[in-house]
């Protein structure tokens, strides 16, 4: 059964608009997380529609972690001055800009990794797995599966989302793309954090931003 309640609630957790809300609980019969999976297909799909359209408006934005020890910089696009200037296109940047705080990616996405530094964690994995006693004919396979964590390690969009962590920054790229209505796209960035290269005590900056995230 679908009610007022319901497609409240629906929107509250999705911030899709209040039709889409109440079209998706009539599709699910009145489910709230069978909803919130299908406005998310429906959000992807919507999405990819846009990714093809060119993004030359958008923000550098700033994000200094407590006690100034991180910096981020990161830039992100946009199709309008107008949408630069919405308020959820501008909390969607910071939250990437937190993003990378926390989770010290390298690149944006796989396509920006050298191709010479695939290649070298490609042989250190092919001998890892000789090492442990693999069959060499299922060393490859391994090889690549070894590899899709290496780039959730070092790419922001395959990262798993700080805040949602069941989501990657990819998807959340592609649901906010569909709320806004804009293709989005995330430049670049660079990370600075102070003492970088000098030997110290390892710290877990991913708790400590997700701290100021929940003070604020």
């Amino acid at each position: 059964m679908v009610t007022a309640d319901k497609i409240k609630e629906l929107r509250e957790r999705t911030g899709a608009g209040i039709l889409d809300c109440k079209k998706v609980l009539q599709e699910t019969d009145g489910n709230i997380e069978k909803a919130i999976d299908l406005l998310r297909e429906k959000g992807l799909a919507a999405a990819a529609k846009k990714a093809g359209r060119i993004a030359g408006e958008g923000i550098v934005d700033a994000y200094i972690h407590m006690g100034g020890r991180i910096g981020v910089l990161i830039e992100v696009n946009c199709e309008t001055d107008f949408v630069a200037k919405n308020d959820g296109f501008k909390e969607f940047v910071k939250n990437m800009a937190m993003q990378v705080a926390a989770s010290k990616p390298r690149y944006v996405r796989r396509e920006e990794v050298p191709a010479e530094e695939v290649e070298r964690e490609r042989e250190i994995l092919k001998q890892q797995a000789l090492n442990e006693g693999k069959p060499a004919h299922i060393v490859d396979k391994m090889i690549e599966g070894r590899l899709g964590k290496f780039y959730k390690e070092i790419c922001l969009l395959e990262q798993p989302y700080i805040r949602d962590p069941e989501k990657t920054v990819e998807e959340l790229l592609k649901e906010t793309i569909a709320k806004i209505g804009e293709n989005i796209v995330i430049r670049r960035f660079v990370r600075y954090e102070m003492g970088e290269g000098i030997e110290k005590k390892e710290e877990n900056f991913a708790e400590e931003v997700m701290s100021q995230i929940n003070k604020g």
